[in-house]
C-alpha cells in the first residue's frame, strides 16, 4: 500500500506518558530536519505542554487527538501517518485497536509490549491483514526486547558466514542499573490478574513457543527454565533469574521461526542475571532469586498487592533524570554452534536501561521504519525487531552509543 502521500511521516503516541516523553525528546533531536512527525494522545493541553518542552525543532509538530477507545480516532490517526509508534499500555488493555487500525490502513507499527499474551493475540488477529496491506507490526522495541533479539542475529549471522552451523546452546547474562516505573508495573498488574483467572492463560505464558507463528512446526528441542536455580558460571560468577527471560526468549525464539529456523532447530536459549563472583556473589544471588520470587507472588495476590503499591511508582512516573542518565545495561551472550564452534556477542548501552536507554531504542526502530524502507529486511505483518530491523537497526543503534559486537571463541 502507497502511504508517500500522508501528512505525517512519524507519530509517536501515548506523547505525554513517561516514556512516550523521552521518546518524543530523542526523535526531536535526531529526526532529520523537514521530518513530519505529530505527536499524540488524548488531551491536546497535556500534547501542548509537552510539545513546549521539546527542543526547538519539534515546535511545529502536529498535535493529534486520539482515544484508544474511540475507534474512529484511531482509524484516522493510522491513515494519516506513515509509521506509529504507542507506548500507550498497558498493551492488552489499549494496544489491539491501534494495531488493527496500523494493519488495515498499511501503516507500520512499533510498541514496546512485554505482554506475551497481548502478542499473541494481536498476532492471531491482526497478522495475516498486515502481510495484505504491507505493514510491518513491530514489538519489544525497547530493552524488553532489542538487546537480546539483535544480539542472537548478531551470533547467527557470524556462524553462518565461517560455515559453523545452526546456534545450538545458547545464554545471554544480563546485568544492569535500571529503575522502574508506574506504567511498567501497571502493565504486570495487568498480566498477573489475567492469569489468575485464565488456565488456558497460564499455560500460554509457560509455553517456550508461545509467539511461534506455527506452534505444530516447532521443534521439540528442550528449553532452559525462565527462573532456573542460582548456579556458577564458567567464569566464577553467580547467576540468577532474570525477570525479563520469560518474555525475551519468546521473542527470540519467533525471528528463529519467522526466519524458517535460519538460527537452528536446535536452538536453546535461555537468558539468567549475572551478579557477582565469589561467596558474596552466591549469597547476593540466592537473595535476589528470594526477592523476586516473594515479589511476583506479591503482585499476584490483591491484598499484599495494595500494601506494596503504596510503596510503588504510580502510573506516568518513572525513575528521576539522575536516575535514568547513572543507570547502564550489559548483556553478554555465548553461543556454541553445531560444530562445536564457540562465540559470544555484547548487547550494551549508558542510562537506565527501561527508560534512558530504551527511549534511544524506540526512537531508532521508528526512524529506522519512517527513513531507512528501502534497505530493511522485506518481511511485513507481525514482526520482531530483528526479522523487521535486523542489521539496519543494529548500525543505528551503533550510531547512537550503543555496542554490538560479536566475536569468535574458538
Amino acid at each position: 500500500m502507497d502511504t508517500s502521500s500522508r501528512e505525517h511521516d512519524l507519530v509517536i503516541y501515548g506523547a505525554t506518558g513517561f516514556v512516550g516523553r523521552l521518546i518524543a525528546a530523542y526523535v526531536a533531536e535526531h529526526a532529520p530536519a523537514g521530518m513530519r512527525v505529530g505527536l499524540a494522545g488524548r488531551s491536546t493541553s497535556r500534547l501542548e505542554a509537552v510539545r513546549s518542552q521539546l527542543p526547538a525543532a519539534a515546535h511545529g509538530w502536529a498535535l493529534i487527538e486520539a482515544d484508544s477507545e474511540d475507534a474512529d480516532s484511531i482509524a484516522a490517526l493510522a491513515a494519516n501517518t506513515r509509521v506509529l509508534f504507542t507506548t500507550v499500555g498497558p498493551y492488552a488493555k489499549h494496544g489491539l485497536p491501534v494495531i488493527e487500525g496500523c494493519a488495515r490502513a498499511g501503516t507500520h507499527y512499533a510498541d514496546l509490549a512485554g505482554e506475551v499474551s497481548f502478542i499473541r493475540e494481536a498476532i492471531d488477529r491482526y497478522d495475516a491483514l498486515a502481510r495484505t496491506t504491507g505493514a510491518r507490526i513491530v514489538h519489544s522495541c525497547g530493552y524488553d526486547s532489542v538487546p537480546s533479539d539483535l544480539a542472537v542475529l548478531l551470533l547467527h549471522q557470524a556462524a553462518e558466514a565461517d560455515g559453523a552451523g545452526g546456534l545450538a546452546e545458547v545464554q545471554l547474562v544480563a546485568r544492569a542499573r535500571a529503575g522502574i516505573s508506574g506504567g511498567t508495573l501497571e502493565s504486570m498488574r495487568g498480566q498477573l490478574d489475567a492469569m489468575r483467572s485464565s488456565t488456558a492463560l497460564r499455560s500460554l505464558v509457560a509455553d517456550p513457543y508461545a509467539l511461534s507463528p506455527d506452534r505444530t512446526r516447532e521443534p521439540t528441542t528442550p528449553q532452559p527454565p525462565d527462573a532456573g536455580p542460582v548456579r556458577r558460571s564458567a567464569d566464577g560468577t553467580w547467576t540468577a533469574p532474570f525477570i525479563m527471560a520469560s518474555f525475551n526468549t519468546r521473542i527470540v525464539r519467533r525471528s528463529n521461526a519467522l526466519q524458517d529456523w535460519a538460527y537452528g532447530r536446535a536452538l536453546q536459549y535461555g537468558e539468567v542475571m549475572g551478579v557477582a563472583p565469589g561467596p558474596a556473589g552466591a549469597v547476593l544471588a540466592r537473595a535476589l532469586t528470594f526477592g523476586l520470587r516473594a515479589f511476583t507472588g506479591a503482585m499476584a495476590f490483591p491484598p499484599t498487592r495494595k500494601v506494596l503499591d503504596r510503596f510503588l511508582p504510580a502510573p506516568g512516573a518513572g525513575p528521576s533524570i539522575s536516575m535514568q542518565r547513572e543507570g547502564w545495561f550489559h548483556s553478554q551472550v555465548t553461543a556454541r554452534t553445531e560444530d562445536g564452534r564457540r562465540y559470544q556477542a555484547i548487547a550494551a548501552g549508558p542510562g537506565d536501561p527501561g527508560y534512558a536507554a530504551t527511549a534511544v531504542m524506540a526512537g531508532e526502530t521508528a526512524l529506522a521504519l519512517a527513513l531507512d524502507a528501502d534497505r530493511l529486511p522485506t518481511a511485513k505483518g507481525s514482526l520482531t525487531p530483528a526479522t523487521a530491523l535486523g542489521s539496519v537497526l543494529i548500525e543505528r543503534l551503533r550510531a547512537a552509543g550503543h555496542t554490538y559486537q560479536v566475536t569468535k571463541l574458538a
